[in-house]
């Protein structure tokens, strides 16, 4: 067997035998002018897995070789809205064959063979000896696998966005969704408002992102097929914009409960002066942004009527598209209308929020009580989202596109069940997540089935995790939250299935060896039997 994630559609013995050790001093060749960019982006992969001990010093060097075969016809069935904008899904199926001398990657698009050299490194990288001869096919599920990152709460530079970018490519994600504005920081360069990030033309940079960095990043992960996707959000989580741009007024409140939210004010987009500032701010994202999607936001705003918020969004979308981009936003957007055109990100509902009902079960809720919880703040919550129960007919009824982050599953930024910590980790582990989920194990995150939602695969846009940053103090942080449990998401983003536990544990056991020597600080949660690697590795 080998460890590739997501398990690969078919396997097949192409010859008995082994392949080269993965130590070997592999050669990367590309036999088309076409790959020679793919061949330089997957040496730098490969480069934290190349061997330096006895195995790379006696053996040949062995081949990767990079192919492309154009008359291959596309494998599988792929749904959803590709990321990179292409009108359709791209083809990224692919064959992987391992023979005695080397691996071959062979694919009719530039993607489909980058797809299997990430195949190929974690081959190299988790195999504890001689690769096994063999034969892989596979394509995906869904055409649209992301991660979303949430510098605005805790900025990461642009190496350590490179080093996310890479975690994702190598397990075939295709979209990095960068939240990059909330209450706590604004973290990308406005040329047109230099207040959001206190820029000045001689001042040293800070914690963002400027233009070139931006620019850079979303070159970097073009390399990795990886399509970059800013997050300005909007109208509510506005407390940066407000304090740079001071003076914007607050958004009109229900009736009798002007002043009674604890929190920012959303904006006004009704207001002239406002609607300017944003529509300043939205052109020089679309402006910088070389993919064809910018998120707007539209969760959470909390203190504005529904006929103010219906209209900020109706506005944002507008705008976006006025520079030629398209706008996709969190669910609550489908509550001013939706069309066709529309990509909705679902998150919630109140089913999901799996908040007690009694003052009983809130006492068996410590991790509740913990964040300050009351039976009066849970009523609350559940009265204020219980629109969002809706949200998915909404999106459905009007012809829209549902992109699935649900976050029962999928919110990475969950706390792990301290039955499945590492006594060496408990205290990590218990500062990390946000305070109002329940604590759950890798297993609760590799249980779901993309199909449990009833939505139709063809108004499925795709797939995709988050982890937010509210715990985090640095990129360690963001890893141990997203591993084990990111391999597991990106297998039913790929696959379109929940991966069978047993096998899967198995597999990730051995992915420990590609974290560690990319650097990555992880979970070694004790659902996973991490001595299984241990064990191979000895042999």
């Amino acid at each position: 067997m080998n460890a590739v994630i997501p398990q690969p559609e078919r396997q097949t013995t192409a010859a008995p035998g082994l392949g080269p050790h993965p130590a070997a001093p592999w050669r990367i060749q590309a036999t088309d002018d076409r790959l020679t960019g793919v061949a330089r982006t997957v040496e730098a992969l490969l480069g934290p897995h190349l061997g330096t001990g006895a195995h790379s010093a006696a053996a040949p060097p062995a081949p990767l070789t990079l192919t492309l075969d154009e008359s291959l016809r596309p494998h599988g069935r792929t749904v959803g809205i590709a990321p990179c904008g292409a009108a359709g899904p791209v083809d990224e199926s692919y064959r992987l064959t391992v023979t005695g001398s080397g691996i071959t990657c062979l694919a009719a698009t530039p993607t489909g063979v980058f797809r299997a050299a990430a195949t190929a490194v974690q081959l190299i990288a988790t195999s504890p000896g001689p690769i096994p001869c063999q034969e892989l096919h596979d394509a995906p599920r869904f055409a649209w696998r992301g991660l979303l990152i949430d510098p605005a709460r805790h900025h990461l530079t642009p190496g350590e966005v490179r080093r996310v970018i890479d975690l994702a490519a190598l397990y075939k994600l295709n979209v990095l969704h960068l939240h990059l504005t909330d209450n706590e920081g604004w973290r990308l360069e406005i040329p047109g408002t230099p207040e959001l990030t206190g820029t000045r033309p001689d001042a040293a940079p800070r914690d963002f992102y400027t233009a070139e960095d931006y620019r850079a990043l979303q070159r970097y992960a073009a390399e990795r097929f990886v399509t970059v996707v800013p997050e300005i959000d909007l109208p509510g989580h506005c407390a940066t914009l407000r304090e740079a741009l001071p003076g914007l007024p607050d958004a009109p409140a229900p009736e009798g409960l002007k002043g009674r939210f604890p929190f920012v004010p959303p904006l006004d987009l009704a207001d002239r002066g406002t609607r300017e500032a944003v529509a300043s701010v939205l052109a020089d994202v679309c402006r910088l942004t070389e993919g064809p999607f910018v998120h707007i936001g539209g969760d959470e705003a909390v203190g504005t009527t529904q006929e103010s918020f219906a209209h900020a969004i109706r506005e944002l979308r507008s705008l976006v598209r006025e520079s030629g981009k398209r706008p996709l936003a969190w669910q609550e957007s489908s509550r001013a209308g939706v069309g066709p055109d529309d990509i909705a990100q679902f998150w919630v509902d109140v089913a999901m929020m799996d908040l007690p009902d009694t003052p009983e079960e809130l006492a068996d809720r410590p991790e509740l009580l913990a964040a300050g919880h009351t039976p009066e703040l849970i009523a609350a919550l559940k009265r204020f989202f219980a629109p969002s129960d809706k949200d998915l007919d909404r999106i459905l009824e009007g012809g829209g596109r549902v992109l699935l982050s649900p976050q029962s599953h999928l919110y990475l930024d969950r706390a792990y069940d301290p039955e499945v910590v590492p006594p060496a980790q408990a205290s990590t582990a218990a500062r990390l997540g946000f305070p109002a989920y329940r604590p759950l194990g890798v297993r609760h995150a590799a249980a779901w089935d993309p199909a449990s939602h009833a939505i139709p695969e063809d108004r499925v846009a795709g797939v995709e995790a988050t982890v937010f940053a509210e715990s985090v103090e640095g990129l360690d942080d963001v890893t141990v939250l997203l591993l084990p449990r990111l391999p597991s998401v990106a297998a039913a983003a790929w696959t379109g299935r929940a991966p069978r536990w047993e096998d899967h544990r198995v597999r990730v056991a051995h992915h420990a060896r590609l974290w560690q020597r990319r650097g990555l600080a992880y979970l070694a949660s004790t659902e996973i039997p991490w001595e299984i690697a241990h064990a191979a590795d000895e042999v």
